[in-house]
């Protein structure tokens, strides 16, 4: 499911650049944070959209009539209240076993709207957050944006944090402030017009003359929860910002962790736990450090709320007790007027009770939000030519693929390969050999789509399949037969069809464990796991091949069998390799060399390897006959 299908949203609020010269960088930052949640509900309302979910509509429908209905079932427990006290107050026996045999019927369909309502609200909040994340990680996912955001500078950092759990409250919390809120109004609304009608006017007599106050009991609602709102407002100023540097503080500590767990080998080996625990131990501190000021703000917050809540129940009883004690009110009336006004508090009060939860939401929707602007900058520079970007193109039927006046550059405009020029025929296998640092894995990356900065373009038959081995393959959980698949399912392909292309790259002692679950990528070798990647390559059988120091991790031996396996069972591949070992060149047509200057590497020598190519399989076919002879 694609996001925002139609139009793509700019980098960047215009009215803010514009703005930017006039603007101090406070001011700027809050101007992007600003902008922040207003990106965040240009996807976000889409759920509601043409696009979006098509039940949505019905089940905020259906929650908005639970809602309603529950204030109804209040309503009549309100006014059961009055009657209640009042029967009790005559010693109306009648009317209070009567009364007693209403109150079941109203608690059990108040209980089952209540029941029923929180079923509807999880369920918006389910399918509202499974929606946006699909379309978030679709776009995530395109044309190697993931990879991309690794490579440029902007507030995404811990995509995975933002995605999973900061999606999760982003998500939840707007439903339910938006059903609070419904709620509070719907609430205060009703019962405002009881305590109108109960309380009536408040008449104070001072010096011999009287003052009436019209509605008292509204009024001090009113009044009382301005009061309580707005402190909490003012000493919980502070609460976004620090629960938003709670939150990265949160994600890069469990980033550091992962990266201890994945590389788990390599520090054992190097002896690095203690300078991993020492890493561990600060990030965790500032992690500390925003919980104390997190915990700050809590009890200013506790103060107000955890006060409000004692004082609200005691009010309406003594504003009553003159009316009461003069005769004017029944005790029934005096009692309804308390509930009533503990409803209506509460219901003006909603900003005390939840803005703790509103700030947390605050903060997650910025962290997610952050995270499309740094994907809308990445989709716009993919629309927009004059962005210095490579271009992808449909090459000539003879040329299987063609560099044309290709440059490719950091994110930030720095050369690092310059006017590079080549045209590669079907079936050549290409060497792109030069000193370390020269741009190679750069230039290849450039070449699989995955480098889109630069200018010229990278020209290849629309309808051949380029597959491309990098020096780590990527080795996914669950079974050995879906690590091998891989990117392709794991029922692609039948279990012996898995296990010839195994023997054939020398792992065929792992036929037998295909369907082991296993955490293969720490049990596996480096060589083993790029052996593994050459089956998948068989598996596949691409039509262009681009190898980034794909046998770094095999001796020399076993590369060269994988190597000639390789063209045996793929003649017609197009390959284009790097690597810096020189046995390499016996396994290739031609030799193109890269070498770094200032500004950019240029392309120095492009050598036709032919001749060394046939004397190598000529070498390599008398071996192989020498070995049967007797």
């Amino acid at each position: 499911m694609e996001e925002n299908k139609s139009h793509t949203v700019p980098p960047a609020p215009l009215d803010i650049i514009d703005a930017g010269p006039d603007l101090s960088p406070e001011q700027l930052e809050d101007a992007r944070r600003a902008y922040l949640l207003k990106r965040f509900w240009m996807s976000a309302r889409g759920y509601w959209g043409c696009e979006g979910d098509r039940f949505a509509w019905l089940f905020s429908i259906g929650l908005l009539t639970l809602i309603a209905t529950n204030v109804g079932f209040q309503y009549g427990i309100n006014v059961w209240n009055r009657g209640l006290f009042d029967a009790v107050e005559q010693r109306n026996a009648s009317s209070v076993y009567f009364l007693g045999a209403v109150f079941p019927p109203l608690v059990l369909g108040s209980v089952a709207i209540v029941t029923i309502q929180v079923y509807v609200r999880m369920l918006i909040q389910r399918r509202w957050r499974a929606w946006l994340t699909k379309a978030l990680i679709a776009r995530w996912l395109a044309n190697g944006r993931y990879y991309q955001l690794n490579l440029i500078a902007g507030d995404h950092q811990n995509p995975e944090a933002r995605i999973s759990e900061d999606m999760r409250i982003a998500t939840e919390s707007p439903v339910d402030f938006i059903a609070g809120v419904i709620a509070a109004l719907v609430s205060a609304s009703t019962f405002i017009v009881v305590l109108w009608t109960i309380g009536g006017a408040l008449i104070i007599k001072i010096d011999g003359s009287y003052i009436t106050i019209p509605g008292f009991l509204v009024l001090t609602a009113v009044l009382y929860s301005v009061m309580t709102s707005g402190s909490i407002a003012f000493i919980g100023r502070r609460f976004v910002r620090v629960s938003e540097t709670k939150n990265q503080g949160e994600a890069e500590f469990r980033y550091t962790l992962t990266r201890v767990r994945e590389n788990g080998e390599s520090i054992a080996l190097l002896g690095g736990e203690a300078e991993e625990r020492n890493d561990l131990e600060k990030t965790f501190a500032r992690v500390r450090k925003q919980w104390r000021l997190l915990a700050h703000q809590y009890m200013r917050t506790t103060l107000v709320s955890q006060g409000s809540m004692l004082i609200a129940p005691v009010v309406p009883v003594l504003l009553c007790a003159p009316k009461f004690l003069d005769g004017s009110m029944s005790l029934g009336q005096v009692m309804q007027a308390a509930s009533a006004f503990t409803i209506v508090q509460g219901a003006f009060g909603w900003l005390v009770d939840n803005y703790p939860r509103l700030a947390d939401w605050n903060a997650c929707a910025r962290r997610v939000s952050s995270l499309m602007m740094s994907l809308d900058g990445l989709e716009h520079a993919e629309q927009n030519e004059t962005f210095g970007r490579i271009k992808r193109g449909e090459s000539k039927d003879d040329v299987m693929l063609g560099l044309n006046d290709l440059s490719v550059s950091l994110g930030d405009g720095t050369a690092v390969v310059k006017e590079t020029q080549v045209e590669i025929g079907s079936g050549e296998r290409v060497l792109v050999a030069g000193e370390s640092g020269s741009g190679k894995s750069t230039l290849v990356r450039a070449i699989a789509g995955l480098w889109p900065w630069g200018s010229g373009s990278v020209a290849f038959h629309a309808d051949r399949q380029l597959f491309m081995l990098p020096q780590r393959p990527y080795i996914p959980s669950g079974t050995l037969r879906r690590v091998v698949a891989y990117p392709q399912a794991s029922d692609s392909w039948a279990l012996d069809e898995i296990g010839a292309a195994l023997d054939k790259v020398g792992l065929g002692h792992l036929r037998d464990r295909l369907d082991d679950d296993a955490p293969w990528d720490h049990t596996l070798s480096g060589g083993e796991k790029q052996r593994l990647a050459f089956a998948r390559l068989l598996l596949n059988t691409p039509d262009i091949i681009v190898l980034d120091e794909a046998t770094s991790a095999l001796d020399e031996k076993t590369q060269d069998k994988i190597m000639e396996m390789m063209i045996d069972e793929l003649p017609n591949a197009t390959i284009v390799s790097v690597g810096h070992r020189t046995e390499l060149e016996a396994f290739h047509t031609r030799k193109i060399t890269l070498e770094k200057r200032e500004g950019g590497a240029r392309l120095v020598s492009d050598v036709d390897l032919e001749p060394y190519s046939r004397k190598r399989n000529v070498f390599t076919r008398l071996v192989k006959y020498s070995r049967k002879l007797p």
